[in-house]
């Protein structure tokens, strides 16, 4: 079997089949699967997919599950050196209709339960690209067999520089961004996230994050690789059943996103929450210092924090072996590279922000985004010669650590997700009963944003805030949707006429319209 160039997704498999290949790597409640087992069923797969004219470079797009077929397909695109452009399988048909329009896609990958979707927005969108059942191409997935020797992976000749995925991100234009990132990027991550943690080879890595953005797949799925760990995956995230998986499973490292840590501290507590494998949760932002240790104590674990987006996996991290409280950490570096990654504090007049004064977080490494797909202006908005602008407020600390202080951007967080406020404005706005929407993000109990909407009526309409929700429900993922809903006569505005957002009020009222979290 050839091996696959450096600083390429194919590689880190390549290896850890090579160093381990009896070992166990992927398991999930329906079985499990080794290292050998895992190349052997991915190069299969990509030439299944070299069969159905699946090349380097072609777009496919991905309903992403957080399931062992769907880890083996997306392993088998990288080998062939296709670009993954994988979805939240929760997308809308008319979500889905708009990125089949932007990226255009070669080849579909989905699954039985989402195909009359997927069809349905194929047509909309009117585009032609072949379906792809992940079943029919993944089969049992612990049924490998040996490694096939005599068939070696298709011949991609794939290069570190070359794209792996355009992870579609939500963007002040309601437009999604693809953000392009290449096998450099991940390889990177997947080498570094086990060196930032201290993690090896005896360690079991579990994941219920989706497969759709860059967390799981570059720290989960390929830091198991690069140190040899096993990989866990859970279709989803379920606060009840989460200990009892470690458990069964043996984990001993999680990541958390959103409001994850603080929906399970809500869970009853029990004698047992400290009795797991358990031992470390990588997460971002920090927890308030009690909080964290709160958190700690309970469940029996040590919390690492850490900062990241989809530009670059390569942000901030706690240095390992110390505890920086409150602080998103120092920047992180590569275990065999060394220092790669620089950061820089700016403020609105791009001149160095003193230490302790807020302004934008710059950072410089070889993991840094090469762009959006298709949006060169919106590029440009962030890479800045080599540099790129984050969109987020830090202070920086003499001790060389930096503390978060706002989002300079106006994408809202919630529930571990991004989404768009002009998005949601546009389609509220799409209701005949309405003129005029605003949507503001408004403090939730559990950690990150609700989603609140001022809706000004169409005139001699006096709108429904449940119907109005209901609408929305059919057009937006359900983490779009607004939870509070506020009928208003008129929008606060600026001297130059815009929406006044900040005027807005950001707590309860008593004439807003709750529909539930």
């Amino acid at each position: 079997m050839s091996v696959p160039n450096d600083g390429t997704i194919p590689r880190l498999l390549h290896e850890a089949a090579e160093r381990d290949p009896g070992g166990v790597w992927l398991r999930a409640d329906d079985g499990e699967l080794g290292f050998a087992g895992a190349r052997a069923q991915v190069a299969r797969i990509a030439w299944a997919l070299r069969d159905a004219r699946v090349g380097r470079g072609d777009l496919v797009l991905v309903t992403a599950r957080t399931t062992p077929p769907y880890v083996l397909c997306w392993l088998a695109l990288m080998t062939l050196g296709a670009v993954c452009v994988p979805v939240n399988p929760r997308s809308t048909r008319t979500e889905l209709a708009g990125l089949l329009r932007q990226a255009e896609p070669y080849v579909i990958i989905t699954d039985a339960g989402l195909r009359g979707l997927v069809e349905d927005a194929r047509e909309d969108a009117g585009k032609a690209a072949t379906l792809l059942d992940v079943a029919d191409l993944v089969g049992d997935w612990t049924a490998a067999g040996t490694d096939p020797a005599g068939r070696p992976l298709p011949p991609a000749s794939v290069l570190p520089e070359d794209l792996a995925v355009l992870i579609p991100t939500s963007g002040t234009t309601g437009r999604s961004k693809l953000v392009m990132q290449t096998h450099r990027a991940y390889t990177m991550a997947g080498e570094g996230f086990p060196y930032w943690l201290g993690l090896t080879a005896e360690d079991r890595l579990m994941t219920s994050l989706p497969l759709f953005h860059i967390n799981a797949p570059a720290y989960s799925v390929l830091g198991s690789l690069a140190c040899g760990a096993g990989l866990i995956t859970l279709p989803r995230f379920s606060a009840s059943g989460f200990l009892d998986a470690a458990r069964r499973h043996g984990a001993t490292e999680f990541n958390a996103i959103g409001a994850m840590l603080e929906i399970l501290m809500r869970q009853p507590e029990r004698p047992g929450d400290a009795d797991t494998p358990l031992r470390l949760c990588y997460t971002g932002p920090a927890p308030a210092k009690d909080r964290q240790l709160e958190i700690e104590r309970r469940f029996g674990l040590r919390v690492v924090v850490g900062y990241a987006l989809s530009e670059s996996p390569y942000g901030l991290i706690w240095p390992h072996g110390t505890r920086p409280y409150g602080t998103l950490g120092a920047p992180r570096q590569h275990p065999r590279l060394g220092v790669v990654n620089h950061a820089r504090v700016v403020g609105e007049d791009g001149r160095e922000a003193a230490l302790g004064e807020p302004g934008e977080l710059l950072l410089r490494n070889p993991a840094v985004t090469p762009g959006y797909w298709g949006m060169p202006e919106e590029t440009a908005k962030i890479l800045d010669d080599g540099w790129l602008r984050t969109g987020d407020l830090v202070t920086a600390g003499a001790d060389g650590m930096y503390t978060f202080v706002a989002r300079k951007k106006e994408v809202l967080r919630r529930r571990g997700e991004n989404l768009s406020p002009l998005e949601v404005e546009q389609t509220v706005e799409a209701h005949p009963d309405v003129r005029e929407c605003a949507v503001i993000g408004v403090p939730s109990e559990l950690s990150e944003e609700e989603v609140k909407a001022f809706v000004v009526p169409a005139p001699g309409a006096r709108p429904d805030p449940a119907e109005l929700r209901a609408w929305t429900a059919e057009r937006l993922a359900a983490f779009k949707v607004p939870r509070y809903w506020q009928l208003v006569d008129d929008l606060p505005r600026t001297p130059t006429a815009r929406v006044a957002k900040h005027r807005l009020p950001a707590g309860r009222t008593p004439d807003e319209y709750d529909a539930g979290g």
